[in-house]
């Protein structure tokens, strides 16, 4: 079982009514539908995070070295990008 614990949780009335609408149309509880919002507000801060840090270790000019480098095959037919114009 996992562990939980309560949180007194105050809000505008106005918000907690606008919840309240919403989980009653997808039926499900004010609770449920907080923890969701709270779990989705978390991942959306942790993947800006990652990639913030990542974005940090880039090197732009390894990574166009490699782009726009000599050589190589020429994309498979399946592979190629239509033209500006193509199937209309």
């Amino acid at each position: 079982m996992k562990q939980t614990s309560s949180y007194p949780l105050r809000m505008p009335m106005s918000l907690k009514n606008a919840v309240a609408e919403v989980s009653r149309e997808e039926g499900t509880s004010i609770n449920q539908f907080v923890i969701v919002a709270i779990a989705e507000k978390l991942a959306a801060l942790r993947t800006e995070r990652f990639f913030a840090e990542r974005r940090a270790l880039a090197d732009v000019d390894a990574a166009q070295r490699i782009l726009f480098r000599d050589g190589g095959q020429p994309p498979d037919p399946e592979d190629r990008l239509p033209q500006v114009g193509e199937g209309e």
